[in-house]
């Protein structure tokens, strides 16, 4: 409201400002000596006239009969009604006082009077312009205003589902990890504390440093292999995982989480425990732009059947958040499955 309130307040001081600006220039630039009573008449009387004209219909008619009512046809009525009020008030002044409102000299110095007609079609065309220009002006605070608003409540849908988005991802990728040191506790594995260990500290960087909307890439793909660390303390000999780094990473500033999906689902779906064909991350960044691939072999005996957020959350939130600044490429052939997604930075 503050920000429609002034808004309206700037536009309408540009208009009376222009329009002060248009009586000061004819008046000194006349050649014309105005009386004391013409100045009065015109300028002050017939000038409230048209302030009148002008707020009755900027502050009632269209908000009520417009905006509130929609009564579209008694707008017009009301609108012709005000013009023809304002041409009888200022019609009848000129008949009380017709020396000093339609009185003027001809080029000859003698006395003439504007016809009564042609002041009547002047006097119209005044109101109306008033009118008009009073009408433009308001739509366009509320044009203004509705834009705002509708900016707005965009934002407000946008953060709303990015929150929602995140809160599935953190909870989807700590179902997992819980599952992995169930199965290292079950087996009464040494690395089980290791494993918790190492969860406490991804947990720490989701939990704290992942709410500001950006962090630096380097802790993001430092969270990227303490993730794949911590996937290694599954396997009896390990996990087989090529992280190939490539390029500078130095300030450049990335969306918390965004890499994590691909990583997590070659991890899910893919074979990781194969030397001979290892799951390969590759990251290759510059100033601008970040490459991010991860490829892996298909483990085709494990058929997941509990749908995770994967890949569909992290494309939503790359809609959301990197809008025509992104790629995001799939090959999935029948024996190995890649993702590659490259970011603008």
């Amino acid at each position: 409201m503050k920000n429609n309130s002034r808004a309206s307040l700037i536009l309408n001081c540009i208009f009376w400002g222009i329009i002060g600006a248009l009586v000061a220039a004819i008046m000194i630039f006349s050649k014309k000596k105005f009386a004391v009573q013409e100045i009065v008449l015109d300028y002050v009387v017939f000038g409230a006239v048209n302030v009148a004209v002008f707020y009755i219909n900027y502050i009632f008619l269209i908000p009520e009969l417009i905006k509130k009512r929609k009564q579209y046809l008694w707008f017009v009525v009301c609108f012709i009604l005000l013009i023809a009020v304002s041409v009888g008030i200022k019609v009848a002044v000129a008949k009380f006082y017709p020396e000093y409102v339609l009185q003027y000299k001809a080029d000859d110095n003698k006395i003439q009077y504007i016809p009564l007609a042609n002041y009547i079609i002047s006097v119209v065309f005044i109101a109306g312009f008033f009118l008009v220009s009073s009408s433009v002006i308001k739509f366009a605070v509320d044009w203004f205003s509705n834009e705002r608003i509708q900016r707005n409540l965009e934002s407000e849908k946008k953060d709303m589902e990015l929150q929602f988005l995140k809160s599935q991802l953190n909870p989807h990728f700590l179902f997992n990890s819980l599952n992995n040191i169930y199965s290292l506790a079950y087996q009464k594995s040494d690395k089980t504390a290791d494993a918790i260990l190492k969860l406490s500290e991804i947990m720490r960087y989701m939990i704290y440093e992942s709410n500001d909307s950006w962090v630096s890439l380097n802790k993001e793909v430092e969270y990227v292999e303490s993730y794949v660390e911590l996937q290694k303390l599954r396997f009896k000999d390990g996990a087989s995982v090529e992280i190939t780094i490539n390029g500078i990473i130095d300030g450049q500033q990335i969306v918390p989480l965004i890499l994590i999906s691909f990583v997590e689902n070659a991890f899910k779906h893919g074979v990781a425990n194969d030397p001979t064909d290892p799951i390969k991350i590759n990251i290759i960044a510059n100033q601008k732009i970040l490459h991010f691939s991860v490829t892996n072999k298909k483990n085709t005996t494990n058929k997941d059947a509990i749908g995770g957020v994967g890949l569909n959350n992290v494309e939503r939130r790359l809609q959301l958040l990197y809008p025509e600044r992104y790629k995001l490429n799939i090959v999935n052939t029948p024996t190995h499955y890649t993702t590659e997604l490259m970011l603008d930075l």
